[in-house]
């Protein structure tokens, strides 16, 4: 923990706590994640952008314009959670693997109610994951369509219970609302999604997230990368968002928002 840097909380102004020091046990940074609703599905979605509004660098992964500030929120955020959640193209660009809690951060997982195990569940509407997922004793769970091509192999594969079919209105979709629905049946309440940007987008649009916790990374890369959130349309209509806290470090902000739902 040494190498990760301290934490300013900037807003709100009355915060018991104003400086986060980093803890093996990360049991302040903890303590200001974990106050998510006791009923229902719970979805919280955590993304980086650069200061120009780019969800990637140049690489087109997030790796290259995240750090050491974003990573102390990153695993805890993780360690909260019952299951991320992440599209097929995301889990393929970022290298995905099966996902552990780190050791010093499982007492405090724990003593909130989670399960040992962090589950991975990945979206996908084909049916096709990488290899490096499929050949694991720790398969994901996934959520897909009926009409995927891989549906068969997949389950024979991973086994029929880690398959999700969740079909969208569109034909060959997966509809965001079935499958967080079914994560929420398997007791996976508290869902973080990781991206990638359309997949957030679904989410939102689906009237799905409850919190945003966005880092902004102090860099201008330009290009074409797209935003946090990808759709061909507009929300409609927009979602409000409230800030609950900011936190700095080094010129990197990380803003949590509570989204407005519209069934809210």
């Amino acid at each position: 923990m040494a190498d990760l840097p301290a934490l300013d909380v900037l807003l709100p102004h009355d915060s018991p706590v104003r400086h986060l020091a980093p803890r093996d046990d990360e049991a302040e940074l903890m303590a200001l994640f974990a106050d998510a609703p006791a009923a229902g599905v719970h979805v919280r979605a955590n993304m980086v952008s650069t200061v120009d509004g780019a969800a990637t660098g140049a690489s087109r992964v997030s790796g290259s314009i995240n750090g050491p500030a974003d990573l102390r929120v990153f695993r805890v955020l993780r360690a909260l959670a019952d299951v991320v959640l992440v599209g097929a193209g995301t889990a393929r660009a970022e290298r995905y693997p099966p996902l552990d809690v780190p050791a010093e951060l499982r007492a405090a997982r724990s003593a909130l109610g989670r399960p040992d195990a962090l589950e991975l569940a990945i979206v996908t509407a084909s049916g096709e994951l990488p290899e490096s997922l499929l050949d694991t004793d720790r398969p994901p769970l996934v959520l897909t369509t009926a009409s995927a091509p891989a549906l068969d192999g997949l389950r024979a594969r991973i086994g029929a219970d880690r398959v999700i079919v969740a079909d969208g209105a569109v034909p060959g979709s997966v509809d965001p609302r079935a499958g967080v629905a079914a994560l929420g049946e398997r007791g996976l309440r508290n869902v973080l999604s990781e991206g990638g940007p359309t997949l957030l987008a679904q989410l939102v649009d689906a009237d799905l997230v409850d919190e945003l916790c966005l880092t902004w990374s102090p860099q201008l890369v330009g290009g074409p990368a797209g935003r946090v959130t990808h759709l061909p349309t507009w929300f409609e209509p927009a979602r409000p968002l409230t800030l609950r806290h900011l936190l700095h470090a080094d010129g990197v902000l990380l803003g949590r928002w509570q989204v407005v739902r519209l069934g809210a």
